[in-house]
């Protein structure tokens, strides 16, 4: 391993900012942690809050992620309240809890990580702690002690197994204080810890004992077939994301019937080496590499076996039941260890799997968003890397059962899940927006992203739709905005943003569509290209967009909501007006009757009429505003006023009042409406439903 550090970027740094510099190097690097793992902490001096120096530690609080660490990531403690701990006998988890919140330098500070009393029981200034593979893999095999000695000699202490909190912090304090000389402790399916008077000397001692490990790994497995023979090739790229999004929807549905959850597909090599082997299956069941990483993929991963992964239909009959048998099976698991005597009272997580592994084809992980889905497959791929390394060294052991059961329901690790954002009320949803580079659509799609959905941004421009898509990204997190360029009227542009769809979320929940045109001017002077471009993309469009969302709906089996954006011009067309006035109608009918044979599948459909939505809309072109103009007997400059004035209310309508609309029809909200068209025009009395 190499080290990252830089004399001249470290150079002048000092206390919070050289542990946030430290942190930043460890978080880096992806062979030493995985998402929110790791600790680093420094021993310093600092004000309190009447200016006395006090003796402090700095460590990182609970759920921050060193990679992105910065200064309010970490906490400062008293250690003249804390060193006198290690004198005790024992001490609770939950007193040491309530004991660590007293000892903060300053009010209302974040949570301190768990491992606190560990780092402050060690006596060096600088302490790094990491989950790094390589020293994982050495303790994560039957023959651990010996391997462990034949590595490192007397260079370093060893630790069993004992979840974080007081008795293994003073275990590792009390080996240390025995052994001066040692550059640090691997704790059994933990980590390794190493110190120093310095950061770069803390840095150092860690970088050259993984290096250490990672070369003795890389020796044992020399000419090894790790995972032994290929029990299932893996199908050629094409075929395989062919067959991916076509199950990916009946998975997402499976696995979403306690909560809305996300898909995330990963065929990358070590993948699919690891699901088309001889003993994938084996090895993948064996548990978790640390207690860190069961919190984010659960204990075991889902294995579906198939024999032909190129048979679709045989894949999607399968599935359900073995969705089912995990779930029940998980059931059993928590029952057996809540009901055991001095075990922890909790009431059970979800019980769908988190990791889904198909030889063949590769991984599935799932999370309630992109980036949760996103961290669980990083730390699987973690998983594999120990388990190969293990495999090469000797062969992969892991947590006991009663272990992992208290590894993923002890409550200051769940306490971790509670920090993470919690969304609004289409967390877990998949929308896909059409027409969305302005206007009305770019309005309901970063509408649907602030209440938690992904959002897929489609439009003819491609430059506008990259657009809205980064502002979502920016405004609500990794990945929560796709932008695609699309024409809703080029059947095949349709179902290839439809697979893209599939293939980065899993599904689909909502379809907004939106994209349309006005052409104006009379029956009798239109020609029929205009007529019938009106109905290619107000009608056709719709329905191609509508099509392919219902066969991902109906896949899913967890309902979903179609939202068409009609117009004023359904109830109360106008003249000059024709031709979109009759393709929007057809419209309206195309989404009725689509009301009607998906209602029995919990897919609703339902249309928003709005009226002069000036704001940012394609609709409104120059053309457009000039005969509507000359229409009313208006100017142009007088057409938005006239409109306002037209309406009941007197208001000027916008294009976040639609996005409102297509919030609440996308919503639970209306979870009992179907088949409804809800006008958003200030109230125009010739578009009243009679």
């Amino acid at each position: 391993m190499d080290s990252r550090w830089s004399e001249p970027q470290a150079q002048g740094l000092s206390g919070l900012e050289e542990l946030v510099y430290l942190s930043r190097l460890i978080g880096a690097d992806t062979g030493l942690v995985v998402w929110g793992g790791g600790n680093t902490s420094i021993k310093t001096t600092q004000p309190d809050f009447r200016g006395r120096d006090t003796r402090t530690l700095l460590i990182k609080s609970s759920g921050s992620d060193l990679k992105t660490a910065t200064p309010q990531d970490f906490v400062a403690l008293r250690l003249d309240d804390i060193e006198p701990l290690f004198d005790l006998d024992s001490m609770p988890d939950e007193d040491m809890v309530a004991y660590l919140e007293h000892c903060a330098l300053h009010p209302h500070a974040r949570r301190p990580s768990i491992e606190t009393l560990l780092h402050s029981f060690i006596p060096a200034s600088v302490v790094v702690h990491s989950h790094a593979d390589a020293a994982i893999a050495l303790t994560n095999t039957p023959a651990s002690d010996h391997i462990l000695k034949d590595v490192y000699g007397d260079a370093i202490a060893t630790a069993p197994y004992i979840r974080p909190g007081f008795t293994l912090s003073k275990l590792v304090g009390t080996l240390v204080r025995e052994r001066p000389h040692i550059k640090g402790v691997v704790l059994s399916n933990h980590g390794l810890f190493t110190w120093g008077d310095t950061a770069k000397q803390a840095y150092d001692n860690h970088i050259a004992l993984v290096s250490d490990s990672e070369e003795y790994a890389s020796r044992q497995s020399a000419g090894k077939r790790i995972f032994g023979a290929v029990k299932t090739h893996a199908l050629d790229t094409e075929t395989r994301h062919r067959v991916a999004s076509a199950i990916a929807p009946a998975l997402r549905g499976a696995v979403s019937r306690q909560q809305f959850t996300l898909l995330r597909y990963d065929d990358s090599p070590s993948v699919l080496q690891l699901v088309s082997s001889q003993i994938g299956r084996e090895v993948s069941a064996v548990g978790p590499a640390t207690p860190d990483h069961i919190i984010q993929t659960k204990r075991l991963p889902l294995w579906l076996e198939n024999e032909r992964p190129e048979d679709v239909e045989r894949l999607l009959a399968k599935l359900p039941a073995a969705v089912d048998e995990y779930a029940e099976e998980y059931r059993r698991w928590h029952g057996e260890h809540t009901s055991a005597a001095g075990s922890i009272d909790t009431a059970i997580l979800d019980p769908y799997p988190r990791v889904v592994l198909v030889p063949g084809l590769g991984m599935w992980t799932t999370g309630t968003n992109a980036r949760a889905a996103l961290v669980t497959g990083d730390i699987y791929r973690h998983s594999i890397d120990v388990i190969r390394a293990a495999q090469g060294i000797h062969r992969y052991a892991s947590l006991s059962s009663r272990d992992a059961f208290e590894a993923e329901y002890w409550p200051l690790e769940l306490y971790k899940l509670s920090l993470a954002p919690h969304g609004g009320e289409l967390i877990g949803r998949v929308a896909l927006v059409t027409g969305a580079a302005a206007g009305i659509g770019r309005a309901i799609a970063l509408r649907l992203a602030s209440e938690g959905a992904h959002v897929v941004v489609t439009d003819l421009d491609s430059e506008g739709v990259q657009a809205v898509a980064s502002l979502i990204v920016e405004g609500y997190g990794m990945d929560r905005g796709l932008g695609l360029a699309m024409d809703v009227t080029n059947q095949r542009d349709v179902i290839e943003a439809f697979r893209r769809t599939v293939m980065t979320y899993g599904g689909l929940d909502i379809l907004v569509s939106n994209a349309g045109i006005a052409p104006t001017g009379s029956m009798h002077e239109m020609s029929l290209g205009l007529w019938q471009k009106a109905f290619d993309v107000n009608t056709t469009g719709h329905f191609l967009v509508a099509q392919e969302a219902v066969k991902i709906m109906r896949q899913q089996g967890i309902g979903g909501n179609l939202v068409f954006v009609g117009t004023k011009n359904v109830p109360a067309p106008g003249g000059d007006f024709g031709a979109y006035s009759a393709s929007k109608a057809a419209e309206v009918q195309l989404a009725r009757v689509l009301a009607i044979e998906n209602g029995g599948h919990g897919i609703r459909c339902n249309i928003i009429n709005p009226d002069a939505i000036f704001q940012g809309s394609g609709l409104w072109s120059e053309e457009v505003r000039e005969q509507r103009a000359q229409a009313h007997n208006v100017t142009v400059d007088q057409l938005e006023d006239f409109y306002r004035q037209r309406n009941l209310l007197k208001q000027r309508v916008l294009a976040e009042d639609v996005a409102e609309a297509a919030l609440y029809l996308a919503s639970d909200r209306s979870a009992k409406t179907t088949g409804a068209m809800l006008p958003v025009d200030g109230g125009v009395r010739e578009a009243f439903p009679r």
